[in-house]
C-alpha cells in the first residue's frame, strides 16, 4: 500500500489516521510533543510517533491536519524536511482552499483539500460512524485520483467544491447551523415575550421549525416557503417589523435584514 503521514495528532488527525489506516500504510505521526504524538499514533493503531519534522521519512501521502492558521508553516516546514516530488499533500479546512500548499506544491507535490463535513468532537465516533459523511473536495486532479477512491473506500462521499470558492463554501455550513440556531432563539425570545414560557415556547417552535426543515429538503427551499412574504401581505410584515424593533432593537435589525431576501426567494416560488 502506499504510505501515509500525518501531521497533527488532534481530532481530525487521530479519526482520518484510523480510517485511513486501512487504505494507506500509515508511516509517521507527528505532533508537538512526544506525547501527544504516542497519544495519536495509539489511538490511530499506526505510525511511528514523531515530534520534529527532521524525524520523518519520505511518503507517497502527507496529511496535515492541524489548525488553519497552522497551514501555511506546517506546510513549509514539510517541504524543508522531505522531497515532495510526486508526492500528495492535502489538508482538512473548511476554510481555506489547497492553494494554501504552495510551498509543497513547488517542491513538487500534488495537493488538494479534503473536508469531511462533519463534527470531530468525538474522533472515535467520526471513525466508527464515517459512512455516509460528504467530504468537500478540491485541488490537483492527481492529488484527487489518489485521494477519491480512498475516501470512498472508507464511507465517505467526496463532492467537488470550486477552490475560488471555498469561503463562501464555508459560510453555507455557517448559515445551515450556526444562524440557523440566531433565527431560532429569535423565535423562542419573541414567544417568550408574548408571556410563554421559554419550555412551552420550545415545544411550540419545535413541530414548525421541524416542518418546515423538511420540507426544504424535500422540496428545496423556494416550495417550501410560507408566511405573510410569500402570500404578498407587506402590511403584516410593516407591523410586526416595527413591533419587533420596539420590544428588541437588535432582533429588529434581524428581522429587516431577512426581508430582503425572503421577498427575492418569495419572487423564485412565483417563478418556479
Amino acid at each position: 500500500m502506499p504510505t501515509l503521514s500525518i501531521i497533527g495528532g488532534g481530532h481530525v488527525g487521530r479519526a482520518l489516521g484510523r480510517l485511513l489506516a486501512g487504505q494507506f500504510s500509515v508511516q509517521d505521526v507527528l505532533t508537538r510533543s512526544p506525547q501527544s504524538a504516542r497519544q495519536a499514533a495509539h489511538f490511530i493503531g499506526a505510525g511511528r510517533a514523531l515530534h520534529e519534522y527532521a524525524q520523518l521519512r519520505p511518503a507517497d501521502v502527507y496529511l496535515l491536519a492541524v489548525s488553519d492558521d497552522q497551514i501555511l508553516p506546517a506546510c513549509a516546514a514539510l517541504a524543508a524536511a522531505v522531497p515532495l516530488a510526486g508526492a500528495v499533500v492535502f489538508h482538512c479546512s473548511g476554510a481555506l482552499a489547497s492553494d494554501r500548499l504552495q510551498a509543497a506544491s513547488e517542491a513538487g507535490a500534488y495537493t488538494a483539500s479534503v473536508h469531511p463535513i462533519r463534527s470531530f468532537a468525538d474522533p472515535a465516533a467520526v471513525a466508527a460512524h464515517f459512512a455516509g459523511t460528504f467530504c468537500g473536495v478540491e485541488g490537483d486532479a492527481r492529488a484527487l485520483a489518489v485521494l477519491d477512491p480512498a475516501l470512498q473506500a472508507i464511507g465517505g462521499r467526496p463532492v467537488a467544491i470550486d477552490a475560488a470558492a471555498k469561503t463562501v463554501y464555508h459560510a453555507a455550513a455557517v448559515f445551515a447551523s450556526n444562524y440557523l440556531v440566531t433565527v431560532l432563539d429569535a423565535a423562542l425570545r419573541a414567544y417568550q415575550a408574548a408571556g410563554i414560557a421559554e419550555d412551552v415556547a420550545r415545544e411550540l417552535a419545535r413541530p414548525l421549525a421541524s416542518e418546515t426543515l423538511n420540507n426544504v429538503f424535500r422540496m428545496g427551499a423556494a416550495p417550501a416557503l410560507s408566511g405573510p412574504i410569500a402570500r404578498g401581505d407587506f402590511a403584516t410584515v410593516e407591523r410586526q417589523r416595527q413591533a419587533v424593533a420596539a420590544w428588541d432593537g437588535a432582533t429588529g435589525e434581524l428581522y429587516q435584514a431577512l426581508v430582503g431576501p425572503t421577498v427575492a426567494l418569495a419572487a423564485r416560488k412565483v417563478q418556479g
